[in-house]
């Protein structure tokens, strides 16, 4: 249908237009002591990774150091559970469990508490998401429903990243790189205040040369970008107080138009106390406003005012609650082009919620958790997030678990208010989009069945109704309207594991499979079935970790995706390398490569081109 190829057009360009050694060098750790690494993002309590309910994978601090990953989304490539596509200088297409695209809807993905999900298309702007790398303490990748703890757009998945607190960055740190297809350059300096308090601020820019078009010319879609930012921590008898913010400015090319422009600001706030009993009260706040002019196409202003409460406490022996409630503003203001519009152009949009959260021991062996969240939004009213997740410790290194959950994908401006173009006759015109909904099942082991091997396996079944369909108005003539007319389900496995070959030597791999089968319901008029996304079948990761003598480190990450069905996108095998040395004490040299393998290749259907090529790029890092 031309019609529907030229509205998927449309929302394509409506998202992306066109030392010495380290003191905690985790590859040195034990595969015991990985395991115990504290998590938050399945239970929104402290609890370790061995414990937790859910298919969960923990990218380290020191993971990122040696990946040598130059933005926040390559890092998420080191996450076997999701599905990562680079397709220009610039863009990506990031999901977990299938429904992948540069729109992509089903992930919430939040930095040290702050959502960076936009309301326009319930989705997030990857070219505008970054922090200080080095800052990083751990990434939480949970692929799975995590509705009734994070919301109505934790569909697939919650990625959240937490950076680290600032009395443990103090000193003063420079990184320089420079190769074939980057520049950059990023520096942090931390204070210690007493005892009990910390400040650091930092700043970073680069410069990202152009892709490839599939006959080798630049693609000219470059990139270059700044950020800037700081972070105080203050903590004395019991309570913590965090105030952080960053802003941020860049540019993308896009061929012979002008350049696309995004920039942005926003500042968060955070109070912990710590109670009686192993009990706490945290109370956050943050303002976020973005900004992003695409010439000729459209321009943003979103406004987000953020209040969330929580609190967990000790219901006698058995039972650990958490429960809180928070309140969004999303105040939005479009500048339409007479290509596409949203109507009303200005629009403020209300996020209510109130949730708990019950752990409770029923044994030694035997937890049961029960959880629901009560959100109510601006276009569909209360939508009620249930789930139950049954851990059994089967020793002190092995757990089984199962969960039911009921997430669901609420409306965004994108589904309702919509057109194409911005005046009558219309294309496409806004619809009555009512929530997608999906129940999930999910199983899962995860074991260590010696102090040098750990590994996780989950299967899962997704069953999706009232997705995201484009139907024709009633009337000769009328335009497509946004509807529910697509259902059905994705079964998958997710596996992943570690093993220490020898203490200066671990490899690590991973493996996903999805069978995806959607349709359309009986009285639907829709045909493109690739409009619900584009997946890979199969992806599989490798990653050697060597520590050799002489402080030099190498690294390998290979990973295999296979083809993409629609658009078709060949499959590939890409390498990635570093190889870092510690020249002398707080000074490190690192030289990495990427997609060593190959001269050039596409991960993602993109109408300027988005080929990959081979780079290099030397990197120095300054600690002192």
């Amino acid at each position: 249908m031309k019609i529907a190829s030229a509205v998927k057009a449309c929302l394509a360009c409506l998202a992306f237009p066109a030392v010495a050694i380290a003191a905690e060098d985790l590859s040195r750790y034990s595969i015991e002591e990985l395991a115990e690494i504290e998590i938050s993002s399945v239970s929104r309590r402290p609890e370790s990774l061995r414990e937790a309910a859910a298919t969960i994978y923990v990218i380290s601090r020191e993971d990122v150091r040696r990946s040598g990953a130059r933005s926040l989304a390559e890092v998420l490539r080191l996450a076997p559970n999701l599905q990562v596509a680079r397709l220009s200088s610039s863009g990506y297409a990031i999901s977990a469990r299938g429904f992948n695209s540069t729109t992509a809807n089903k992930l919430q993905v939040l930095i040290d508490g702050r959502s960076v999900y936009t309301p326009l298309f319930s989705g997030v702007f990857w070219d505008a998401q970054d922090t200080f790398l080095e800052d990083i303490e751990r990434i939480e990748v949970v692929s799975g429903p995590g509705g009734a703890l994070w919301g109505s757009n934790a569909v697939n998945g919650v990625i959240n990243i937490t950076t680290r607190q600032a009395q443990d960055t103090a000193g003063t740190v420079l990184r320089v790189g420079a190769g074939n297809s980057e520049r950059n350059v990023a520096a942090r300096h931390g204070l210690r205040l007493g005892d009990d308090a910390g400040v650091r601020v930092y700043a970073k820019g680069f410069a990202r040369e152009d892709t490839f078009t599939r006959s080798g010319a630049d693609a000219r879609d470059g990139w270059h970008s700044r950020q800037a930012g700081f972070r105080y921590d203050w903590g004395r008898s019991g309570d913590a107080l965090t105030l952080q913010g960053d802003t941020y400015d860049g540019a993308i090319e896009q061929g012979a138009s002008r350049d696309t422009h995004i920039g942005g600001v926003n500042l968060l706030g955070r109070w912990n106390r710590k109670l009686a009993d192993d009990g706490e009260v945290q109370i956050k706040a943050y303002y976020d406003r973005t900004r992003r002019r695409i010439p000729g196409t459209f321009a943003e202003v979103l406004e987000t005012w953020d209040l969330d409460l929580l609190h967990r406490l000790h219901w006698g022996e058995r039972h650990d609650i958490v429960w809180g409630g928070g309140y969004r503003l999303m105040r939005d203001d479009v500048s339409n082009s007479s290509r596409l519009a949203f109507l009303p152009a200005r629009r403020d949009m209300h996020l209510s919620n109130i949730f708990v959260q019950d752990s409770i021991a029923l044994d030694n062996a035997w937890r049961l958790t029960l959880g629901v969240k009560l959100e109510h939004n601006s276009y569909t009213g209360t939508e009620f997030l249930p789930d139950a997740r049954l851990a059994w410790q089967l020793s002190p290194t092995a757990l089984v678990w199962a969960a039911v959950s009921r997430p669901v994908r609420t409306p965004s401006r994108i589904d309702r208010e919509f057109f194409v173009p911005a005046t009558a006759p219309f294309l496409l015109a806004g619809g009555t989009f009512r929530s997608e909904k999906l129940m999930a099942y999910e199983l899962g082991y995860r074991a260590q069945p010696t102090a040098s091997l750990s590994y996780s396996i989950t299967a899962f079944h997704h069953d999706y109704d009232r997705l995201r369909s484009l139907e024709p108005a009633s009337g000769a003539g009328s335009p497509l309207v946004i509807a529910n007319g697509m259902r059905g389900n994705i079964n998958g496995v997710e596996a992943w594991g570690s093993y220490q070959v020898t203490p200066d030597w671990r490899l690590s791999a991973g493996y996903t499979h999805l069978w995806k089968h959607l349709s359309f319901a009986d009285d639907s008029r829709d045909t493109n079935l690739a409009a619900a996304g584009n997946d890979p079948t199969r992806q599989f990761f490798l990653h050697t970790a060597h520590n050799l003598p002489h402080g030099v480190e190498l690294d390998f990450f290979l990973r295999a995706i296979s083809r993409l069905p629609d658009p078709r996108i060949p499959g590939y095998v890409a390498v990635d390398g570093r190889i870092g040395w510690t020249i002398a004490r707080g000074v490190d040299l690192s030289l990495i490569g990427n997609n060593l393998l190959d001269r050039r290749h596409r991960e993602f259907a993109n109408t300027t081109g988005g080929e990959l090529g081979r780079s290099i790029q030397a990197r120095v890092r300054w600690n002192f």
